[in-house]
């Protein structure tokens, strides 16, 4: 199976990734339109990464190098908006096991705080969490949200690893036998 999978092309391994992306969002669209369920900051935050993965995908996709520089290059990039994902998951989730007294105050909407705030204080404060990123809306399988997003996001890391895996396949016309 290995084999199999390392057989597979930046090109390939992109489109699966890309395609992962269109679901994550795809889900969270239908979560926010459908359902009604309104995203915190921290969700929004999610998102973006979902999107900053898919950007760099559809890119390698189009590209689809040969060389190992571009596979490494592109792996690279995506397992880092895919890490940043994992890691705003990861906080949500902490966020969430909080106890009640412990949880922060909620503090102004994001659409406030980007129009008076720099960007990297909006950040700041984002990541520092709210009341309404502890709140948990539903669970799924004993699992919230943030929980089944963190699946994702550790599901989507594949794609990168597989880009990477990718960039250390044998060119062609070369014998590897490792």
């Amino acid at each position: 199976m290995i084999d199999d999978l390392r057989r597979l092309d930046v090109r390939a391994w992109s489109l699966a990734g890309l395609a992962f992306c269109v679901l994550m969002m795809g889900v969270a669209l239908v979560l926010e339109h459908v359902v009604g369920l309104e995203p915190c900051p921290l969700c929004i935050l999610q998102r973006v990464a979902v999107l900053a993965a898919a950007a760099v995908f559809l890119v390698a996709a189009l590209h689809n190098p040969v060389g190992r520089l571009g596979a490494v290059l592109y792996g690279l990039l995506s397992l880092g908006a895919v890490g940043g994902g994992i890691a705003v998951a990861g906080r949500h989730l902490w966020l969430q096991s909080l106890p009640a007294d412990q949880v922060p105050t909620c503090g102004p909407g994001l659409d406030y705080m980007m129009e008076i705030l720099p960007w990297q204080q909006v950040l700041s404060q984002v990541l520092s969490g709210s009341g309404e990123c502890a709140e948990v809306g539903i669970r799924v399988l004993g699992l919230s949200l943030p929980g089944w997003t963190l699946v994702g996001f550790l599901i989507l890391a594949l794609a990168p690893l597989g880009l990477l895996l990718a960039a250390n396949r044998p060119r062609r016309g070369y014998h590897w036998s490792g």
